[in-house]
């Protein structure tokens, strides 16, 4: 298996979190009752409900998504390359050792 790359998991995990996050807004403006717009300022600094609040929380997304990324990628390329390293022995099952 090749390694993961920052960029690509990156660019995944930006994606992932601005779609949530348009539609959890969506939920928000269908359901005031039941809003989460005390989270979202916590969660997103300078979200407010205006075009520019709005459009702050979607690039805070897309950064939450790299950070992610390049917190994740490396420990996992160095902990899958480890494993790979430890072959079980011949006839043993490949999950026993774990």
């Amino acid at each position: 298996m090749k390694a993961l790359r920052i960029h690509s998991v990156g660019l995944s995990l930006s994606v992932l979190f601005a779609v949530s996050y348009v539609l959890c807004l969506s939920w928000d403006a269908i359901f005031p009752g039941w809003a989460m717009y005390q989270v979202w300022q916590r969660l997103f600094p300078g979200f407010a409900w205006s075009a520019t609040g709005l459009l702050i929380g979607l690039v805070e997304t897309v950064f939450y998504g790299y950070y992610i990324a390049l917190i994740f990628v490396p420990v996992y390329n160095y902990l899958h390359r480890r494993e790979r390293g430890k072959k079980p022995a011949a006839g043993q099952h490949p999950l026993a050792h774990a």
